[in-house]
């Protein structure tokens, strides 16, 4: 079994109430933010306070936060306006209603505004190139995620078997939340402990003491979906972020996520399966899939 992947094994129904998320404001210009204090590394924050960052522009603490980077710590800050005010990002290549078209089954956990409000953490994403490179990647991404949660309906691995095999005790760190806190959550399916830790790391947020957020709450699920595509290579050898913008085609992405249990004529009906998903989800997006969509 892949250490980085649980795909095989699919989740058990959790229904969480997902909890509310401000969508990430415009960041101000830096001279009107100068009424506010220098953000300092290592200060902790209150919900609420407003801090100037090194670049001039201001940030908000959505959560209480031992000065972690606003830049960084997505889940901890929100860019501000400092007029007081809050106006939405831009819009995800992905409405609503087309959200909804390619889930109509989908657990009410995985919230479309979840997913929005996860996008700051990573805003490449479906973000960068043509409209088609950004309609290509939206859909590769709900292809292999579709996937992953059997068309976003488990949030959680249902084998409950197996959720003590996914801590590695050779970590310095080891396992606070648990021998068996660590199984696959999420749109991908994040497990084992060191995979909680760096996703935690990135995001700013303390996955390895409190996995269970990533069942609780909808943008924090999402993040750490969006972790993986844009950071992790897996058993490939780029992200899938990246095999989607530099037009290495969506097999690389299926190679990247779980690559070395479906790839190279390991499980071509899994293969089959997602590049089923991802061309179903083009046309949804009215966008060509392109090439080189198997591995």
């Amino acid at each position: 079994m892949s250490r980085r992947r649980t795909s095989a094994l699919l989740a058990a129904l959790i229904i969480s109430s997902a909890a509310p998320v401000l969508l990430p404001a415009t960041p101000a210009s830096a001279a009107a933010c100068s009424s506010y204090p220098n953000w300092v590394a290592g200060k902790s924050y209150a919900t609420g306070d407003v801090v100037r960052y090194t670049d001039g522009k201001a940030y908000i603490a959505e959560h209480d936060n031992p000065g972690y980077d606003p830049t960084i710590s997505t889940w901890y800050w929100e860019p501000y306006a400092c007029d007081g005010g809050q106006t939405p990002v831009g819009d995800f290549v992905v409405s609503e209603a087309q959200f909804n078209q390619m889930f109509p089954g989908r657990n009410g956990f995985y919230t479309y505004s979840g997913l929005t409000a996860a996008l700051s953490a990573y805003p490449g994403f479906a973000n960068t190139g043509s409209d088609t490179t950004k309609k290509q990647e939206a859909a590769a991404f709900l292809a292999n995620v579709s996937h992953e949660t059997g068309g976003l309906v488990y949030v959680v691995e249902q084998n409950q078997a197996n959720y003590p095999h996914y801590c590695d005790w050779s970590q310095p760190y080891g396992c606070p939340a648990g021998q068996a806190a660590y199984y696959g959550r999420g749109p991908i399916q994040l497990s084992w402990n060191f995979n909680y830790k760096a996703a935690g790391d990135a995001l700013g947020i303390d996955l390895l003491n409190n996995p269970w957020l990533v069942e609780r709450d909808s943008a924090v699920a999402w993040k750490t979906g969006l972790w993986y595509w844009n950071t992790q290579t897996g058993p490939g050898t780029m992200t899938p972020h990246n095999a989607m913008v530099n037009g290495a085609g969506f097999g690389q992405t299926i190679r990247s996520i779980n690559g070395s249990l479906e790839c190279d004529g390991k499980n071509p009906a899994q293969v089959q399966s997602r590049v089923d998903s991802y061309r179903r989800f083009a046309q949804i997006l009215g966008v060509d899939p392109g090439g080189s969509l198997y591995c």
